[in-house]
């Protein structure tokens, strides 16, 4: 067994990859403070052809050197678009069909495991480090999924999550 080489790893162009068929899957970003963690969910949207990420409120925004610097260009291959209310733009993904998933711990949230593909783009929303998705853009989600965790803790880093969510929102689209 050997270490692959860059050349070896048969990445797209940044072209390319605008031009590629996307995963059916929308990110919204509310109101997520950690500039590092933005650009790691542009990195992780990246590596499994996400549609769109959408950053709202004090979310930062490129080209921002924090997001720069994790989501290693990144954030020039996948689409994104401010929105500064999280709500206005999960009430249009709403009204374009759009099944809208709250990543959260909440009353009857569905374990990762459990979450059935619906015949429709998914929306995953991440929230605040600390405070989570906001309750008024929870009220709005058609449901919620929350990861399954053991230990000591409560919670995951934001774009740890993110990367769970992608990857197995991908592997259940394919």
């Amino acid at each position: 067994m050997r270490k692959l080489k860059n050349s070896e790893l048969q990445r797209i162009s940044v072209e390319d990859f605008k031009s590629a068929k996307k995963t059916p899957i929308v990110v919204v970003l509310d109101n997520v403070r950690s500039a590092m963690n933005v650009g790691s969910v542009f990195r992780t949207a990246d590596a499994f052809l996400i549609e769109k990420i959408y950053l709202c409120g004090i979310t930062a925004t490129p080209p921002n050197k924090e997001i720069l610097k994790t989501a290693l260009g990144a954030n020039d291959a996948v689409a994104w678009e401010y929105i500064k209310e999280t709500k206005d733009i999960i009430r249009k993904l709403k009204n374009e069909n759009h099944h809208i998933v709250g990543v959260e711990q909440t009353e009857n949230a569905t374990l990762l495991q459990n979450f059935e593909k619906p015949n429709k783009k998914v929306v995953l929303v991440f929230g605040h480090e600390v405070f989570g998705v906001n309750e008024e853009v929870i009220e709005l989600c058609d449901e919620c999924v929350e990861i399954p965790q053991f230990g000591t803790k409560h919670s995951l880093n934001i774009s740890v999550s993110a990367g769970i969510l992608m990857w197995e929102m991908w592997r259940k689209l394919q």
